[in-house]
């Protein structure tokens, strides 16, 4: 029942958004996002620490395909959806200082995003599995394109070719599966179960399963997205309105990560031992690639947003490592990430709001009119560069220990991202931050109390689970441990 509630409940507020006019369309919006948040950790609560599958509510959808409304948690979806409901009440408080055009429909599909988003980490269908993948779709282009900046016709409409083409992949991959599952009884000659789907790509040979492995690696990929199928992510991410850029870069992303982990690895492991190599090797020219692009940058939004792209090559690499450590490095780098990107566009979207410009060298010398901002900004900055006892750190050392276990070659490479990530990242913090201030700057006006409010809770998420990442590894740790029995991992 409880996730039922955690897929609906945002649906139902986003419905009703659509019928209230005023200023408290945010207020409502927030107050639905909160409870959201509150169901999620009632669920955290009541979670026990094994790797069973929990909370699980089973019912024919489409009784003739064999097609159900199957939806339950283990520990790995548990942590994403307590992530998304984390930071979506961040992302609309975040807003309150934007007047957006028409804001009941903007704060509608935000909560109907989040409604699909929760969908995708719970689904134990199939088919459930790949509509709520695609209704994720559906409100971040209207969002994008009704209240995104220059050229945002353009650039949505190549995200959106990008994403659908990548769904259509693994649409295909899944019919395929489908079509190998045993009869469950004369009525129900296949099914989408999850199990059974499981089943049938591990009894496809090699050739088969490699080709499986192609069609939903690449829809996971261009989600992710990692090299070379990141072309969309830069313009997007820019153009995007900034709780765009939030709910893409912290939690959209992460459906594809979490289709490697739930949908890749166990279904196709021949598939994953005769490419796996192949994309570990993509993935890790992803992080080098956007770190030295990143370094490049000089628009600071742009910036973090091939910063992004190391980041998921690091996770994408540790996950596809085959190693205990790598999953769990993956998912508490997931949670780490999320909430350290949304801080960093936050930021983003603060100094825009002053100066009207994101300009590396427009700016400078913010330190010296807002220290408060100075010291808030480098714990965030920090985190993102996996500095000791930050959040970030510990993600980022497992990832690299399982990488390390695969190949030590592979795993210097992708270290590289730890040096290359403080270059771009502490040289973004020198120009914006440190030296004189210039006209653009020397007025920088002091935070609010709801910027000051939501970057103290990224600060404290930042720190609390840098120093006790304890709870996020025995919640997830179970199920990475089953899954790697599942796919006869050492």
């Amino acid at each position: 029942m409880i996730t039922i509630l955690l897929i609906f409940f945002p649906l139902l507020a986003a419905l009703l958004l659509l019928l209230i006019k005023g200023e408290q369309v945010k207020n409502i919006a927030l107050g639905a996002a909160i409870i959201e948040f509150v169901i999620s950790i009632f669920a955290v609560m009541q979670f026990q620490h094994t790797a069973d599958v929990q909370f699980q509510m089973n019912c024919n959808w489409i009784n003739s395909l064999g097609i159900s409304f199957h939806v339950g948690m283990d520990g790995i979806s548990l942590l994403l959806v307590l992530l998304t409901t984390f930071l979506v009440p961040i992302i609309i408080f975040s807003s309150f200082k934007n007047n957006y055009k028409n804001p009941a429909l903007f704060y509608s599909l935000i909560l109907a995003m989040q409604m699909a988003l929760i969908g995708v980490f719970v689904s134990l269908d199939g088919f459930l599995f790949y509509v709520f993948w695609e209704l994720a779709l559906i409100p971040i282009y209207f969002i994008c394109l009704l209240w995104g900046g220059e050229n945002r016709a353009k650039i949505t409409f190549k995200f959106f070719v990008y994403t659908l083409s990548g769904s259509l992949l693994m649409l295909l991959g899944l019919i395929y599966l489908y079509q190998n599952t045993t009869a469950v009884d004369a009525e129900h000659l296949h099914t989408f179960n999850i199990d059974a789907l499981y089943k049938a790509g591990r009894g496809l040979d090699a050739a088969h399963q490699g080709y499986v492995f192609i069609a939903l690696f690449m829809a996971f990929a261009i989600k992710m997205p990692i090299f070379p199928f990141h072309t969309w992510q830069p313009d997007t991410y820019t153009t995007a309105p900034t709780p765009g850029t939030m709910m893409l870069s912290g939690i959209m992303l992460k459906m594809g990560t979490y289709g490697l982990i739930r949908w890749l690895l166990p279904v196709v492991p021949l598939g994953v031992e005769q490419w796996g190599h192949l994309a570990i090797l993509l993935s890790v020219i992803g992080i080098i690639y956007a770190s030295c692009i990143a370094i490049a940058q000089h628009d600071f939004k742009r910036l973090i947003a091939y910063s992004s792209i190391a980041h998921v090559g690091l996770i994408s690499a540790g996950i596809l490592a085959l190693n205990v450590q790598g999953l769990q490095g993956a998912m508490v780098q997931m949670i780490s990430h999320g909430v350290n990107v949304v801080g960093l566009f936050f930021i983003v979207d603060i100094i825009q709001q002053r100066t009207s410009k994101r300009d590396l060298e427009s700016l400078g010398g913010i330190r010296n009119v807002n220290p408060q901002f100075a010291v808030l900004f480098l714990i965030i900055l920090l985190g993102s560069v996996a500095l000791p006892l930050t959040n970030g750190f510990i993600g980022e050392f497992l990832l690299l220990n399982g990488l390390y276990q695969y190949s030590a070659w592979f795993a210097a490479f992708a270290g590289l991202s730890v040096i290359l990530g403080a270059v771009y990242m502490l040289r973004a913090y020198q120009k914006i931050m440190l030296g004189h201030t210039n006209d653009v700057t020397s007025s920088f006006a002091p935070l609010s109390g709801n910027e000051k409010t939501i970057l103290v809770i990224l600060c404290a998420a930042i720190i609390v689970f840098g120093i006790y990442p304890k709870p996020l590894l025995d919640i997830s740790e179970p199920a990475a441990a089953k899954l790697a029995e599942l796919i006869k991992l050492k």
